[in-house]
């Protein structure tokens, strides 16, 4: 998923770098020649130099390409008005914004803005809990946000088509529940075979989630 970031200070690098190890695409804008330059030097991605309320240079970061954007600068002004050029002229499917203000969130998404947060750790748990994939779907959080109960629908070319539950690998934190195939219901055994058009329903921590979609190679937006 590409994801356009507004803003590349402490909050803006921690982002990009969490979003790049969860298998995602970030683009940083940030108006400090400096800052961009020890993004780039640290993550070795694409950094561009200028104002992330200007048209022109979310233009110049591909944001027309980009799934998403986030707005993290300590300006709530600032990450309205790239959220709605986002939107607006770009057409991204999702918004985020950092709300250095809390009384100010309401304001922001009566403007336009999708989600706002004021939790910086949380933007990136949030953020993908509202994509909806081709292969994965969200249906409730748990744990206070750490775990999910997902639907995972497996695609025609799934890599272990006909293998049992005991021949491929799943995490310790990874549970499928059910199988829906073909409109039976299938409480799943370790003898269980998965294959591709099975619909699971799944309980999972974050990070077996993300250990899942790269091994199983399930598309991503």
């Amino acid at each position: 998923m590409q994801v356009c970031i507004v803003g590349g200070g402490k909050v803006g690098f921690y982002l990009a770098k969490t979003l790049l190890e969860h298998d995602h695409d970030p683009i940083v804008v940030e108006p400090s020649q400096e800052a961009c330059e020890r993004i780039a030097n640290s993550l070795d991605i694409p950094v561009i130099v200028g104002d992330g309320t200007s048209a022109e240079v979310l233009e110049m970061a591909g944001c027309g390409n980009c799934h998403s954007l986030i707005a993290v600068t300590g300006q709530d002004e600032n990450n309205l008005v790239a959220c709605q050029l986002a939107k607006k002229v770009f057409k991204c499917k999702r918004t985020v914004a950092r709300v250095n203000n809390p009384k100010n969130a309401d304001v922001l998404k009566t403007l336009g803005v999708d989600i706002t947060v004021s939790s910086t750790s949380n933007i990136v748990r949030i953020l993908e809990r509202e994509v909806e994939t081709t292969a994965i779907r969200h249906l409730l959080n748990l744990a206070g946000g750490t775990a999910s109960l997902v639907e995972i629908f497996l695609p025609d070319d799934f890599r272990y088509e006909g293998r049992s539950l005991t021949e491929i690998p799943i995490p310790e934190n990874f549970n499928i529940v059910s199988i829906t195939r073909n409109n039976e219901f299938i409480i799943p055994r370790g003898a269980t075979k998965l294959f591709s058009q099975d619909k699971l329903v799944c309980v999972c921590l974050d990070e077996a989630l993300h250990t899942i979609v790269r091994d199983w190679r399930l598309p991503n937006v």
